[in-house]
């Protein structure tokens, strides 16, 4: 009861502040029509075409006439807005021309604020076109008033905004007495349209009045509307447009060099290294809806590294792409295993991965004592390509080719230099198609993966030689887009040796050798693998204040992906609800709250129940414009398939776990977070907390100064160590962890001008884990805590130089041993990136990226570790001189 009590009070206490304020007004139903408005555009010859110079006194724009009355569309929709915006449109053959004036009764506090391309800050103008007319896609162009350009392809009717795509397009602006005025020029070959005599294209006008953090748009859109894309309004007048192919060829070049700490003896790390390479990127118009992307020898380095983690259950930690090549237009090859509202659906699954293309190289060669190892940091990608576009007629697709190279292993035995293969020349393939129908409301689709790999050597011959992935999707909404039913289906089959397919069966995404489980075992003689997986939802996503969305996920055992794609574990099916009150209109003291619930249940392939949950939690956008949110997660039952690493499933103690975070305005000059939560299972068998501060000071436009230091403690009585074998019998070990990690991201940005920039991030990390207490599995499924367990006695154990023995029927005779597990991980990682975009779509970086990643003393503290393994340490440097050539054909 208690347990119940702490559940619902959030949720109550919330409740009773939101309906203690003033009454709602009433709220218009995205059911009931909105007139689309129009506006119609006219051609200019190109001789008399705008000059885009932000100032609106070309004479051509006199040839049309305004479009306005905005209205609000947040925090109170569908009213006057505090400033009015109009617009007009002109187009020649080549280019379309858009002038905006944004109307301010104080110019003097139009906020003027830098960023980097995609900033997105202070006050701006944008513009979506839906060229294509489907009611799902569009391109965005933003302009601040500070002259920063912003654009973005939107997807999936404005659910998915894609900033990795960079059009060349031009704009200026201008400040004056009746607030501030922005000019476009934006070239119909950055467009997708097809050829006709009269067009109607989709377009969105929205304006950001940033000091009242007030959104005004052009055509109104209900807040509780269930898409963006599909409610815009439309642009007429255009007339015999010829579709623009686009064609680009952007050549580059990168100069490296590194230092780091020279090693004696060995001739692989003599303390310093440097390189040039050139290569090439490519863009090809087929059609105006079709275009190849290609790339030679390309750079895959990445700008900023990826942030420091750690995880002690045994699962691979997802990293977000950071490549240009794959980035860009990466929404058409997205295929989702289990996206869901209710979240804990491994939603980060994917049948594609673009990270596994130019991985780590997953071998290692066999060498003799002694001898030292020069190993590749990635694989090489000798080229790729992507074929991609979308027709009139609703089909989109995409296919994306990519070859890796056979990469080599330097060993020097004595001065001897040999080499042994690490990762096999491999092919990977990627084919994705959908087709809308119904307006948009609908769409059906499928993918095609695939991994092969040249003939295996002895040294990888765990990996798999072919590796094949598909699916089949669909989306239907109806009832003007509130209402949807969603889902998937998908299958994968991998082939190999007995090796490799053995392998696949007791990795940590299977293990099929678990002891208890008789739907599974391994089959040492298998030399192919063929798994499903799917997911079904629907759901409420508009038309008032309640939202909802429930469903059902399924990964049999046999499911393996990971070639290609991003898979965390096989056999699991799932069932998940989400609701959701949403507070749509401002009251005295919040400008937006929306109170959730979520539920989870989950089984494995045999019908043992291993999960179930509940949540509730609320967030709150409030009249000063501070964010806040708070929930409290309630686990009734928990049992882990994993947890021993092939052992028994093991029974997890009910526990209940918390999270809040407040953040001021972020628009001030000061903006400060503060966030923290926490977990404690009701027998106090593990806890957890963490705390994090976030400080950013912006005490210029075109400066900005953050830190965001970070602290957790992991305390659990049961963190598995190894498995260890005992007569006939095998020991699942454990112990009892104390887990402290720290760390701080350090940020600083300096705009020069809109197209120059200083970037600057720096982490420092520590985790450190001290075991103590023993034990081993003796009841996995026990009720109580203590029956699952036996823990050593003293005389049962002993430790002695980095090794524990464990005698454990106490004859005088070690029984098995294992290491000391204790570590501290210590790691310092940093970047300086100067850019200059010299000419659009032309860049020029120079970047200083520091690494220090090593081993501490466990027994030592949290700042000791740092001082004398970051501060005391001689870390890698990496200077780069990077620069690209956009050439328009």
């Amino acid at each position: 009861m208690k347990i119940r009590n702490l559940v619902v009070l959030p949720l109550a206490l919330m409740t009773t502040l939101i309906f203690g304020q003033e009454t709602e007004t009433a709220e218009s139903s995205s059911n009931e029509p909105v007139p689309k408005k129009i506006y119609t555009t006219k051609p200019v010859a190109q001789d008399k075409a705008p000059t885009i110079d932000g100032i609106l006194d070309d004479e051509s724009w006199n040839d049309v006439e305004w479009g306005g009355d905005f209205i609000e569309n947040q925090p109170d929709e569908n009213t006057p807005p505090s400033e009015q915006t109009k617009f007009k449109i002109l187009y020649d053959a080549k280019n379309l021309y858009i002038g905006i004036r944004a109307f301010d009764k104080a110019p003097d506090s139009i906020v003027k604020r830098l960023s980097r391309r995609d900033g997105f800050a202070g006050d701006w103008v944008e513009v979506n076109i839906d060229s294509y007319h489907d009611m799902r896609t569009a391109f965005s162009f933003t302009a601040s008033v500070s002259g920063v350009k912003g654009d973005e392809f939107i997807s999936n009717n404005g659910n998915n905004w894609d900033s990795s795509w960079n059009p060349i397009w031009y704009v200026a602006t201008n400040v004056d007495d009746d607030g501030w005025t922005a000019e476009y020029r934006i070239p119909l070959s950055q467009l997708r349209f097809d050829k006709g005599d009269d067009q109607v294209w989709g377009i969105q006008l929205t304006r950001r009045l940033f000091r009242k953090e007030e959104r005004s748009i052009w055509q109104r859109v209900p807040i509780d509307a269930a898409g963006w894309v599909s409610n815009f309004g439309e642009l007429h007048g255009l007339k015999k447009l010829e579709p623009q192919k686009q064609r680009e060829i952007q050549p580059y070049t990168v100069a490296s060099a590194e230092t780091f700490e020279r090693v004696a003896g060995n001739p692989f790390l003599d303390g310093r290294d440097s390189k040039i390479t050139f290569g090439l990127d490519g863009k090809i118009g087929i059609t105006n809806d079709m275009t190849v992307d290609f790339t030679l020898n390309p750079d895959f380095g990445q700008v900023e590294a990826d942030p420091s983690a750690i995880a002690l259950d045994g699962f691979q930690i997802f990293f977000r792409e950071q490549r240009p090549f794959f980035v860009e237009n990466a929404n058409i090859f997205n295929f989702n295993l289990s996206q869901s509202q209710a979240g804990d659906t491994f939603g980060a699954d994917n049948l594609f991965y673009s990270r596994r293309i130019g991985r780590n190289p997953q071998g290692f060669p066999a060498t003799e004592d002694g001898a030292y190892v020069d190993v590749p940091e990635n694989t090489t990608i000798l080229g790729a390509a992507k074929f991609s576009g979308k027709t009139k007629d609703g089909w989109s697709f995409g296919i994306l080719e990519s070859i890796t190279s056979k990469e080599y292993a330097q060993i020097d035995t004595n001065g001897e230099l040999t080499e042994q293969i690490v990762e096999p020349l491999t092919n990977y393939f990627v084919g994705r198609l959908q087709k809308d129908f119904n307006d948009g409301d609908s769409y059906v689709g499928g993918i095609v993966t695939a991994t092969n790999r040249d003939a295996l050597s002895s040294n990888v011959s765990f990996l798999h030689q072919q590796a094949y992935s598909g699916g089949f999707d669909f989306k239907h909404q109806w009832a003007n887009q509130a209402w949807y039913m969603e889902g998937n289906v998908i299958g994968s089959h991998v082939r190999g040796n007995e090796e490799a397919i053995t392998r696949t069966q007791r990795s940590i995404t299977h293990l099929f050798q678990r002891v208890d489980a008789d739907h599974v075992s391994v089959d040492e003689t298998k030399t192919s693998l063929t798994g499903t997986g799917g997911n079904f939802k629907m759901g409420k996503a508009g038309d008032g204040n309640f939202v909802f969305e429930s469903g059902a996920t399924w990964r049999s055992p046999e499911l393996e992906v990971n070639d290609i794609g991003f898979q965390r574990r096989a056999d699991d099916i799932r069932h998940y609800a989400w609701g959701a009150y949403r507070i749509l209109k401002p009251t005295k003291s919040f400008r937006r709250v929306q109170f959730n619930y979520n539920h989870w249940s989950a089984w494995d392939f045999a019908g043992n129940h291993n999960l179930l949950q509940f949540n509730t939690n609320s967030w709150q956008n409030w009249q000063n414009n501070w964010f806040t949110n708070l929930g409290v997660t309630y686990t009734a039952l928990a049992y882990n398939n994993f947890a021993l690493r092939g052992g028994p499933r093991l029974r997890n103690s009910p526990r209940l776990s918390y999270w809040n975070n407040i953040n001021t305005d972020g628009r001030k000059e000061v903006r400060i977070g503060f966030s923290n939560g926490g977990a404690l299972a009701t027998d106090r068998s593990n806890s957890f907390f963490r705390v994090g501060f976030f400080v950013r000071y912006q005490p210029l436009d075109a400066l900005t100064v953050s830190i965001n230091p970070s602290y957790r403690i992991n305390d659990d009585k049961l963190q598995w160590i190894t498995n260890q074998d005992f007569g006939d019998e095998v020991r699942y070990l454990n112990g009892t962890i104390d887990q402290r990690t720290l760390s701080m991201s350090i940020r600083l940005n300096y705009n020069i001008n809109p197209n120059m920039t200083l970037q600057y991030w720096g982490q420092p990390f520590i985790s450190r884990g001290r075991y103590s207490d023993f034990k081993f599995i003796t009841n996995p499924v026990a009720s109580s805590f203590n029956d699952r367990f036996d823990q050593y006695d003293t005389d049962q154990i002993n430790f002695d130089n980095g090794t524990y023995s464990i005698d454990e029927n106490t004859d005088g005779i070690t029984d098995y041993s294992f290491s000391n597990p204790d570590f501290s991980f210590v790691q310092w990682r940093s970047n300086l990136v100067f850019r200059w975009e010299y000419i659009p779509g032309s860049e020029v970086f120079l970047v200083w990226s520091q690494d220090i990643s090593q081993s501490g003393d466990p027994a030592d503290g949290l700042f000791g570790n740092l001082e004398d393994n970051v501060f005391g340490a001689k870390p890698k440097n990496i200077f780069l001189l990077k620069a690209t050539y956009r050439l328009v054909l």
